[in-house]
């Protein structure tokens, strides 16, 4: 019997710099969430939720983000 098709999901990947001077690569973050009259800020709302999740799983503060750009591939 075959399966059914699950809806995929398309992400963007970014790369993070922090205040700090620390940087993340390839984060994602749903590209249905970007483009209209914001553009790619919309990524920073969502990286910072991610953020956020993260801080409190860790117990540590979550950093600054000091900038986002596309990944390159």
């Amino acid at each position: 019997m075959a399966k059914k098709p699950t809806a995929r999901t398309e992400f963007v990947l970014f790369d993070i710099v922090y205040e700090d001077g620390s940087q993340r690569s390839n984060r994602k973050v749903d590209a249905s969430l970007l483009g209209g009259l914001d553009g790619d800020e919309a990524a920073r709302t969502a990286i910072m939720e991610q953020d956020q999740a993260i801080a409190e799983r860790s117990g540590l503060p979550p950093l600054q983000i000091k900038s986002i750009r596309r990944s390159g591939k």
